[in-house]
């Protein structure tokens, strides 16, 4: 039996080149043990040694790095050090800084980045600014940075939510008039748990009514504490409408990336983010990508999810056209067959051929609409066992601040030398669909304290796997976090997916009513099972599954592959593109 040494983490890739196999046969390997894994995605060592031994190979854990680097968390690691992981330190070069800018909606921030995005633009070059494609450079004593135009930090979280840590540095734009408002406080929770740092622009100080001093107080009450206080964070004062600080912003930015150091490696395979993706009319699919390692070329073939295609123009934040980008390098392209979501990453393959034979194979889904690692407070305790969790993420919201307060210093005092009590974000009001993309995006837990979730909230949390626990009476709430950490937690029910299909046409039929004509995309449907149906990424409506038909026969279940019609009970609103997703609840017992 061939032996082989396996890391701690790998991708599916890199497992199938250690063992000379091919990627679709490890693919289908995890599946046959549940789990649904695309040739990127990265499993622990425990994941892959059985893989490896159940192929015929003796697996052996590579032995460990520098003693210092075993100090160091993973999750305390800037972001581009855990996407180049496997990179060689000789092959890595200096790249420029990313930056994403966010804050309250009116406080300037998209003046700002007009401001910035015009700075640096040569006069020749100005009118070449034909469209605008959502990032963009500029150069800075001699440096560029490259700023990502997203909508905020509900963008910014979703796309963490779909594996995608695109940014290096966050901007938090403050009117130096209005102050921190609510959603000021929201872009720095996010920004805190993405674990970027964070600087913040003190705009619209030209402004009669701005008071620095009292906004920097503010800050500080929030963790923020400028360095002239003797802390950490650097405040820029600057005014998009006069364009006064704009190149402190700038500098400081260069500043921060220094400590940062990023680097990539230009000659490895191109990979990276897609930052947005539309249908223009005249130029067809037009999507945005941000290069994140190796070169990106003209006449490249990109694999985005389940959509592919050869590169037939490739255009810089300008607008010219260009042959080829390296990594930080913000690109429109065109070719692809299909509009992929932001945040799906992207790689290329030989060809065409290539990608559509990986597509069919592995039944590429599109990412984001199933999550892979949800996590529950009952699950918490044996994930810690296992070695894969030290630190409990919690979004707290309670509905005043009277409450609020001891349940965020009771939840804090749980925290001890073996696992730690980490709050996100602790405010009040309702939980929101902002909460609970940032406990996706961060396998976080929401807990509610005489407070609800509104609809939207609800369905995304289904939608994402997020649990939300409420409670009336404080204590209960700390006992249960307590219970968590010490695998105490009394049994609790679960929703447990077991497939996904797609409908594709709908069919009346007498004295039954609509049904659904599905393809049964992965796992298994059956008929004892329950369904969502989910429409635009959004639940619309969740009842049993009454009949299950393939051909003209009843059956019990329909495996991934086959097409099959399905009626759920009292619902027959189907459309074509649908997604029904069957579940079964299980009972889970607390580690």
């Amino acid at each position: 039996m061939a032996q082989i040494e396996i890391p701690d983490f790998v991708t599916v890739r890199e497992l199938a080149n250690i063992m000379s196999r091919s990627p679709i046969d490890v693919i289908k390997e995890l599946m046959s043990n549940g789990i649904m894994a695309n040739i990127n995605q990265q499993i622990d060592f425990d994941t892959a040694a059985i893989v490896a031994e159940e192929m015929g190979f003796e697996v052996v854990q590579q032995a460990e790095i520098a003693a210092a680097e075993e100090e160091v968390e993973e999750v305390d690691r800037p972001a581009w050090r855990q996407i180049l992981a496997d990179e060689e330190e000789a092959d890595l070069e200096p790249r420029p800084p990313v930056v994403t800018m966010l804050g309250h909606v009116d406080h300037g921030k998209t003046s700002l980045l007009d401001v910035l995005r015009h700075t640096n633009v040569q006069a020749g070059e100005a009118g070449g600014i034909t469209q605008h494609i959502g990032a963009y450079q500029v150069v800075q004593s001699g440096q560029l940075i490259t700023f990502l135009d997203t909508p905020g930090h509900e963008a910014f979280t979703a796309m963490r939510a779909r594996g995608a840590q695109a940014t290096d540095i966050a901007i938090l734009v403050v009117a130096a008039d209005d102050g921190v408002m609510p959603q000021t406080l929201e872009a720095a929770d996010h920004a805190r748990a993405a674990r970027v740092p964070i600087i913040v622009a003190l705009n619209k100080i030209d402004l009669p009514a701005s008071n620095p001093l009292r906004v920097m107080q503010q800050l500080s009450d929030i963790g923020l504490t400028p360095q002239e206080w003797d802390g950490e964070t650097m405040i820029i004062p600057v005014s998009a409408k006069e364009k006064l600080g704009v190149d402190d912003l700038l500098e400081a930015i260069l500043l921060v990336g220094e400590d940062l150091a990023p680097k990539a490696n230009p000659k490895a395979e191109p990979t990276g983010v897609v930052l947005e993706a539309s249908k223009e009319k005249g130029r067809g699919i037009m999507v945005t990508l941000l290069v994140q390692n190796g070169t990106l070329r003209h006449g490249d073939t990109l694999l985005i999810g389940p959509h592919y295609g050869r590169i037939k123009a490739m255009f810089d934040y300008t607008g010219k056209p260009i042959k080829e980008a390296g990594p930080s390098t913000p690109i429109a392209v065109s070719g692809l067959n299909g509009i992929p979501e932001a945040g799906d990453s992207f790689r290329t393959v030989e060809s065409e051929k290539v990608a559509r034979k990986i597509v069919d194979e592995i039944e590429v889904e599109v990412a984001g609409l199933q999550r892979q690692r949800p996590t529950s407070l009952d699950e918490f305790f044996a994930r810690l066992q296992e070695g894969e969790e030290k630190t409990l993420n919690l979004i707290v919201k309670a509905d005043v601040q009277g409450s609020l307060e001891p349940i965020v210093n009771s939840l804090e005092k749980l925290s001890n030398d073996e696992v730690s009590v980490e709050i996100l974000r602790s405010a009040t009001g309702n939980v929101t669909e902002s909460d609970v993309m940032l406990a996706s995006a961060s396998d976080a837990v929401i807990l509610g304290f005489n407070v609800g979730a509104d609809t939207i909230a609800l369905a995304a949390a289904s939608s994402e796997q997020v649990e939300i626990k409420t409670y009336n009476i404080i204590y209960h709430l700390i006992e249960d976090v307590e219970k968590a950490l010490k695998g105490m937690l009394e049994p609790t029910y679960e929703q447990v997916v077991i497939g996904r299909a797609e409908v594709r046409q709908v069919f009346r039929i007498r004295n039954l009513g609509r049904i659904a004509g599905c393809y049964m995309r992965t796992g298994e449907g059956r008929r004892n099972a329950q369904a969502h149906v989910i429409r635009n990424k959004k639940l619309v409506y969740t009842g049993n599954v009454t009949s299950l038909k393939h051909l003209q026969e009843n059956v019990r279940e329909i495996k991934a592959g086959f097409e099959f019609g399905v009626r759920i009970d009292n619902f027959d609103d189907y459309q074509s593109g649908d997604f029904v997703e069957f579940f079964v609840t299980q009972k889970v017992d607390a580690a």
